[in-house]
């Protein structure tokens, strides 16, 4: 799956990735609750992230305008892994509620094993496959004890709740496109940077098509909320694509059990909400997934035993 020296890198990026992506989940809580459109929101994130590295790439003369398969990296990343899923997100929510949606992310992980398989990608050890299962039954606890299932608009409900599929399935296609077509020497603070900044481009024109405005004034009454979520993201996004870099893609899914868990610590301490027994129980399930998944990422890979030649080969 990964080169066993990038191995225990790899495990640090996912716990930092992940923590850092959990700690800013009550800001995004708090932004929507201050009349924040979700979709300006997730613009707030691609600016925080493109706007915190393009000055450090500058500085450590590592900026350059993307070309050729650069430029198809970014554009495509950007627009499948960070607009794409925002959009659908935002859209599914208000028909199938936010526990349901919770749950297709707990899916990911398990849709871009699937994927990596079909793409011929190393995939991991019995252990870790355990540990992605039971990551995903916690993650699906969490989900389902936080917030409705499914909405209540009647047959269109269901509808709604099957192109939910979609989020996983586009989360792991991003997932797997990132680790197959990575451009030959470029650095992961470049490719975030740059894959940003198409999906802020692709957001606002969204935003743009479905409302015929993007209300960036808004953001003027949360300077609070906009500043941390712009670091947080100018902190996260580095070490998301090197983790995709030295860990894969199935490592990489797994950055939503971490979040998902650290978020509810976070909500729990920042914002003072209160959960129920079984969401505690479920993020304790999690946990113990991620540790297996370590486990297993630790363990040497078996090796394979060498038949003797035969003593009577020619």
């Amino acid at each position: 799956m990964t080169d066993s020296a990038h191995t225990p890198r790899a495990i640090g990026l996912l716990l930092y990735t992940g923590a850092l992506l959990g700690a800013g989940l009550p800001l995004g809580k708090l932004a929507s609750g201050a009349g924040v459109p979700p979709l300006v929101w997730a613009m707030v994130i691609s600016a925080g992230a493109a706007g915190v590295l393009v000055p450090v790439l500058v500085v450590q003369r590592r900026f350059a305008l993307p070309r050729g398969r650069m430029l198809r990296y970014a554009a495509i990343s950007g627009t499948l892994s960070f607009a794409a899923v925002n959009a659908l997100l935002f859209w599914v929510i208000p028909h199938v509620g936010a526990g349901y949606a919770g749950l297709m992310f707990a899916l990911s992980p398990v849709a871009t094993l699937a994927v990596t398989a079909l793409a011929g990608l190393a995939t991991p050890p019995r252990l870790g496959i355990i540990g992605i299962g039971l990551g995903l039954a916690g993650a699906a606890l969490v989900a389902l004890t936080r917030g409705g299932a499914i909405g209540t608009d009647g047959a269109g409900g269901l509808g709604w709740a099957v192109l939910g599929f979609a989020l996983p399935a586009i989360l792991a296609i991003g997932n797997v496109y990132r680790t197959l077509d990575w451009p030959e020497g470029a650095h992961p603070a470049a490719l975030a940077a740059w894959s940003h900044i198409f999906a802020l481009l692709a957001l606002g024109l969204l935003q743009l098509a479905l409302t015929g405005d993007v209300p960036l004034e808004r953001l003027h009454a949360v300077p609070h909320l906009v500043l941390p979520q712009m670091l947080v993201a100018g902190l996260t996004f580095p070490a998301y694509f090197a983790l995709q870099r030295a860990g894969g893609p199935v490592l990489l899914s797994q950055i939503g059990y971490v979040a998902a868990a650290v978020g509810l610590a976070a909500g729990t301490v920042l914002l003072g909400e209160v959960y129920a027994p079984l969401t505690w129980a479920g993020a304790a399930v999690v946990a113990i997934g991620i540790a297996l998944t370590i486990r297993a990422q630790l363990s040497p890979a078996p090796e394979v035993p060498r038949r003797a030649p035969s003593a009577g080969c020619a």
